[in-house]
């Protein structure tokens, strides 16, 4: 450890920049020495950017077990029983933390190999190298389970005649109102859809998303690379889907009295939201209601007392880059930081904010130095932001689950963009010339795609 030292360069204590190999190095724990834990989470977290996990786990067991030869092979046998409970701890960490790296063959291959190895000096070890792998193949399955059933939702939300393009027949209701008519609950089972989906994201998807992608790699390398931030994926795919659930549910219905009391039902469930903590359901609902097709509903909105909407809007205004929003983030983390139950501990970030202030801090700062050294400074704020992520990541939604509420809001089918739009011309004519050929060109579009009658789709569907 004496010669990586040298290529490590510290400021007040903190390391703030090394040579990739030094870093490798002083990952690797001796008799004597074992990595600090946040430089263990700091670096397994973004050395993905440098060399791929597989690499840097060879590396490290390799350097691991040549460290305690000496030539003797009964000396190399004791020293490596003693090293032996630390490589354990070390891909404790590893197996806990980034259980997805594992689903690469050859890591899993590498895991095998090092319990042989320590199978050959220190039962204690290899006993809980095998406990190690029993957890790790169970979350493993738990994952395959959760993108099985990810899937599976899509179809159904996505199985629908050719086109959704009309409203509801008269007299018919079977929208989200049907379904639970009280603001709380809804938002109580959106906040389970949030803290599901955001338990399944492993924490280096966020650094996957940015990491190279060698051109010359083959394509069974980029699939797996694809597959490497599909949890990431997902939950912003839903995040979508809120968006258009709650436009749809406003476009449909005919009166426009009960399009209002949607509306005002919507404003109550992102209130609900808000209290909760919950502020990417609260952000997902936000952005349907001003979508196009909902905000220029004006006899509609003139029903709707928006005193509460406004507030709301404030708090997620996107100036000076989302501060209100910050803040209320800050408070709701500083509220689950000395929570004495469940629900206080409920912090879910808009999270298409939190994947861009990530890349633009990867964007924004260099890798490496001039010198070659890798900047372990940037490394250091990564991790602090995923870390963060985390702690938010591992609360168990405290509230009841009401299975025929969460089913609705998972697969209940959505209208497209442009089925939006006619929806919306059907509510509210259009209001100028541009609306007027708007409308003219998706009828035309829509009559083409289509060949199912315009009233009764909606209630067949569902």
């Amino acid at each position: 450890h004496l010669s990586s030292k040298v290529s490590m360069c510290y400021h007040d204590n903190s390391l703030v920049s090394a040579s990739l190999e030094a870093l490798i190095q002083h990952l690797v724990p001796t008799v004597d020495y074992y990595p600090d834990r946040s430089y263990v989470f700091t670096f397994l977290l973004s050395s993905r950017l440098f060399l791929h996990p597989y690499e840097l786990m060879t590396r490290v067991c390799h350097l691991c077990v040549e460290q305690q030869r000496s030539g003797d092979a009964l000396l190399d046998k004791i020293r490596f029983r003693e090293v032996a409970p630390k490589l354990v701890q070390l891909l404790t960490e590893w197996t806990e933390t980034f259980p997805y790296d594992f689903r690469d063959e050859r890591m899993m291959r590498c895991l095998k190999d090092m319990t042989h190895h320590v199978a050959r000096g220190d039962e204690y070890s290899w006993r809980a190298m095998q406990q190690m792998t029993q957890r790790l193949i169970k979350r493993l399955s738990a994952l395959g389970q959760y993108e099985e059933a990810v899937a599976a939702l899509n179809a159904v939300a996505s199985e629908r005649p050719a086109c959704l393009k009309s409203k509801q027949a008269p007299g018919h209701k079977n929208d989200v109102l049907s379904v639970c008519d009280d603001p709380f609950i809804v938002a109580q089972q959106l906040t389970h859809i949030e803290l599901d989906r955001l338990s399944f994201i492993g924490p280096e998807e966020f650094i996957q998303t940015f990491a190279m992608k060698d051109p010359l790699e083959n394509h069974k390398v980029q699939l797996s690379l694809n597959r490497k931030t599909s949890n990431l994926e997902a939950y912003v795919n839903w995040f979508n889907r809120l968006s258009y659930l709650v436009a749809t549910e406003i476009c449909m219905p005919v009166k426009k009295k009960h399009r209002a009391r949607i509306i005002e039902f919507f404003i109550d469930v992102a209130q609900e939201c808000f209290n909760i903590g919950n502020f990417n359901s609260l952000m997902a609902i936000i952005t349907g209601m001003n979508m196009s097709p909902v905000a220029r509903l004006k006899k509609t909105w003139s029903k709707v007392n928006t005193d509460k909407f406004e507030i709301l809007e404030h708090q997620m205004d996107p100036s000076n880059n989302f501060s209100n929003y910050r803040t209320a983030l800050r408070g709701a983390t500083q509220r689950s930081e000395t929570a004495h139950s469940s629900q206080e501990k409920i912090v879910i970030p808009f999270f298409s904010l939190l994947i861009k202030d990530i890349y633009f801090l990867n964007e924004g700062c260099a890798s490496r130095l001039p010198n070659g050294h890798i900047n372990f400074e940037k490394l250091w704020e990564l991790a602090k932001q995923v870390s963060e992520f985390l702690v938010w990541r591992q609360v168990i939604c405290p509230f009841d689950r009401d299975r025929r509420i969460l089913q609705y809001l998972v697969t209940t089918p959505v209208f497209s963009e442009d089925e939006l739009h006619l929806a919306s011309y059907e509510s509210e004519g259009p209001e100028n010339n541009m609306e007027k050929d708007s409308r003219r060109s998706l009828r035309w579009v829509s009559k083409h795609t289509c060949t199912n009658h315009p009233l009764h789709i909606i209630h067949h569907l569902r």
